[in-house]
C-alpha cells in the first residue's frame, strides 16, 4: 500500500509532511519506530540523523507533548514544574523524522505492516517498539485503571502526575498518604523511594503532622540505605514502611471508600498512590513479541526472540541487569540504532555497549545515584561494574550529585528530541 505524502495527525493543525513511503523490501527502506520516549524517540532520531536520508523513519507517537517520567516525581515534590518535563516534537519532525500523533492498534509480522487507530497502515523493514508498560490485570486486589481517578498511579507523567500532585496538596492537615508499591521488575524512575521522599518533602512543609505508609510486596528495594538514612534524617517519624514481612504483599484497597487493606488490617486514607505490577506495553503483546509480560531480546541488537525485524527497547524488553530506566533505553535505542542503520545501509556496525546511572532526590540538594556498565552477552545484557553513593556523604557530595542530575536530563532530553 502506498500512502499519501501527508499523514493525518488527529486535526488538521497537526498534519506534517511525510516521506514517499514504499512498500517493504523496495526502494527506500522504511523504520517505524513506536512510542517517542527516551528509547523509541532516540532510535527515531539516530537512524535518520545518520543515515543521511537512506532510510525512511516514522515515529508514532500519540501525545504531542511528550512528560518524562524522570524527574515527574520532582515535579511531585515542588522542585519542577509540570512544563519543565514536558517536551513536542517539532525538532524531531524538522530532522527528518516523520512523527504521527496517533495510536498504534496492530502489527501484522508477515506482511510487516503496522496498523493506526486513524486506519492507515504503514509499511516496515524494521519495526522498533518502545512502548513503555502497561499494568499486570488484578495486580492490586480492587484496583484497576477505571479507578485511577481515585487512587492514581501517576506512573505515566503527565496529567496522572498533576491529579497525585493535586490530591496530595488537598489533604487535611494531619492526613494519610498510602503507596502501594510495585513487585520486581518495575519501571524507574518514577521511583516508588523517590517519590515518597518527594512526598514528606512537600507535607513536611505544607502539613506537617501527616502521615505516610507504604506498603511493599518486597523484602527490601534499590538504594534503601540511602533512603531510610534520609527519611529518617529529614522526615523522622512521618514515613512507615512496610515490607513483605509484615504484609506488605498482602494488600487491597476500596476507591470508593478511600480505604487500603494491609494484611488483613484496614485504613482509611485521605490519598492513595496504587502502583501495580507492570508488563510491557500492549503494542508489544499485539505483535506477539512477549512472553506474556515482557519481550524477549537478544542483547547485542535488541532485536526480539520472536522476529529478527522486531526490535523492543526500554521498560518492555526483558533483556537481562539493565534496570527499566529512561537512560537505559536511551543507551539500548543507540544500540539498536547502529545495528538498524547497518542492516539495511550496510554501514559499521560497533559492538554493543550499555550503559545507566539512576539518581534520585531525597530532600534539596540531596541527591543520590547508582548506576553501571554493561556488555552483551550470548545470554543478556550484562552487568561489567557498578557504583552507588554511599551513606554518610558529605553535603557538598549530595549537592554535586543532585546538579549531575540536572546536567543528564538536560542532555537526554536533548539527545531525545533534538
Amino acid at each position: 500500500m502506498t500512502l499519501n505524502r501527508r499523514i493525518f495527525l488527529g486535526t488538521a493543525a497537526a498534519t506534517v509532511a511525510a516521506p514517499m513511503v514504499h512498500a517493504a523490501g523496495h526502494g527506500t527502506p522504511n523504520v517505524v519506530v513506536v512510542g517517542g520516549g527516551a528509547g523509541g524517540a532516540t532510535a527515531a532520531r539516530y537512524i535518520a540523523k545518520d543515515s543521511d536520508g537512506a532510510i525512511n523513519v516514522t515515529l508514532i507517537e500519540p501525545t504531542r507533548t511528550y512528560y518524562t517520567c524522570f524527574f515527574s516525581n520532582l515535579y511531585i515534590g515542588g522542585f519542577k514544574e509540570i512544563d519543565d518535563i514536558g517536551h513536542t516534537y517539532g525538532t524531531l519532525a524538522a530532522s527528518g523524522v516523520n512523527v504521527v500523533h496517533d495510536w498504534a492498534v496492530a502489527v501484522d509480522r508477515d506482511a510487516k505492516t503496522v496498523t493506526l487507530a486513524g486506519g492507515a497502515t504503514l509499511p516496515y523493514d524494521k519495526l522498533i517498539l518502545s512502548p513503555g508498560i502497561d499494568f499486570v490485570d488484578g495486580a492490586v486486589e480492587g484496583w484497576d485503571v477505571s479507578a485511577q481517578n481515585a487512587m492514581p498511579h501517576a506512573y505515566k507523567a503527565g496529567s496522572q502526575s498533576e491529579l497525585l500532585k493535586a490530591q496530595i496538596m488537598a489533604m487535611p492537615e494531619g492526613g494519610t498518604f498510602a503507596m502501594v508499591a510495585p513487585p520486581n521488575p518495575y519501571r524507574c524512575p518514577p521511583g516508588p523511594y523517590e517519590r515518597v521522599s518527594m512526598v514528606a518533602h512537600v507535607l513536611k512543609e505544607s502539613n506537617p503532622t501527616a502521615k505516610i505508609i507504604v506498603a511493599d510486596p518486597k523484602p527490601n528495594f534499590s538504594k534503601m540505605a540511602l533512603f531510610q538514612e534520609g527519611w529518617a534524617d529529614h522526615y523522622p517519624g512521618m514515613i512507615e514502611w512496610i515490607g513483605e514481612e509484615f504484609g506488605g504483599g498482602n494488600v487491597s484497597v476500596d476507591p470508593a471508600a478511600m480505604t487500603v487493606t494491609i494484611d488483613g488490617e484496614a485504613t482509611n486514607v485521605d490519598v492513595c498512590n496504587v502502583i501495580p505490577a507492570m508488563k510491557a506495553g500492549r503494542i508489544a503483546e499485539l505483535a506477539g513479541v512477549t512472553d506474556g509480560n515482557w519481550a524477549p531480546v537478544n542483547a547485542v541488537d535488541m532485536s526480539t526472540k520472536a522476529d529478527a525485524d522486531v526490535y523492543v527497547l526500554g521498560d518492555a524488553a526483558q533483556q537481562g541487569d539493565m534496570p527499566k530506566s529512561g537512560y537505559s533505553a536511551n543507551s539500548q535505542a543507540k544500540v539498536c540504532a547502529n545495528a538498524v542503520r547497518g542492516a539495511l545501509t550496510d554501514s559499521r556496525v560497533f559492538p554493543a555497549k550499555f550503559s545507566n546511572t539512576c539518581w534520585s532526590l531525597i530532600n534539596t540538594n540531596d541527591g543520590v545515584k547508582v548506576g553501571a556498565t554493561y556488555e552483551a552477552t550470548d545470554e543478556k545484557i550484562a552487568k561489567v561494574d557498578g557504583f552507588i553513593s554511599e551513606t554518610g556523604e558529605s553535603d557538598a557530595v549530595r549537592k554535586a550529585t543532585y546538579e549531575e542530575s540536572e546536567g543528564w536530563y538536560a542532555g537526554i532530553t536533548a539527545d531525545m528530541f533534538g
